[in-house]
């Protein structure tokens, strides 16, 4: 049942992040351009490791998960 649940969950967050990217594509304009997300571009390749943005999005989750599931 745990396992159920869980699905239809991630099931409804994929579907407003959905949303949101396809109708307020500006709410995610910062991603990737906060002061520590590495850019590397040459000629015809380009390195892409968005370190600071991954701790603010670790960050958010943690508080949203703790909010959701603390006992």
């Amino acid at each position: 049942m745990a396992t159920g649940k869980l699905l239809i969950i991630a099931g409804i967050v994929l579907l407003v992040l959905g949303i949101i990217i396809n109708y307020a594509p500006w709410l995610c304009n910062w991603f990737g351009k906060l002061p520590g997300d590495i850019r590397i571009e040459d000629n015809n390749k380009m390195l892409f490791i968005p370190i600071t943005s991954m701790i603010v999005v670790s960050i958010i989750l943690t508080i949203i998960v703790n909010l959701f599931f603390r006992r």
